[in-house]
């Protein structure tokens, strides 16, 4: 089998960045991971409200870290009991 890291190689996923809360609050255009547009996300974060994560038209749906784990490895909201 392959690692997590592999798969998300092997999909054409860019390396994760360092660890911040700068896209969790919307911080700036450039931020690693900010959304930008009306895209979906799949967040661990604390709490949701239009612009949270970036662009106001971007849905973000909330999960546990298990299942934006299994979300990630999926390419779409995921049980992480598949995976366990």
């Amino acid at each position: 089998g392959k690692t997590a890291a592999e798969v998300f190689e092997s999909a054409g996923c860019v390396p994760p960045g360092s660890p911040s809360c700068a896209a969790c609050l919307g911080g700036p255009k450039d931020t690693f991971a900010r959304i930008n547009s009306a895209e979906v996300c799949v967040s661990t974060t604390n709490r949701n409200f239009p612009g949270r994560m970036g662009d106001k038209s971007a849905s973000v749906y909330l999960a546990s870290p298990y299942t934006a784990a299994a979300s990630a490895l999926a390419g779409s909201i995921a049980d992480p009991r598949d995976y366990m």
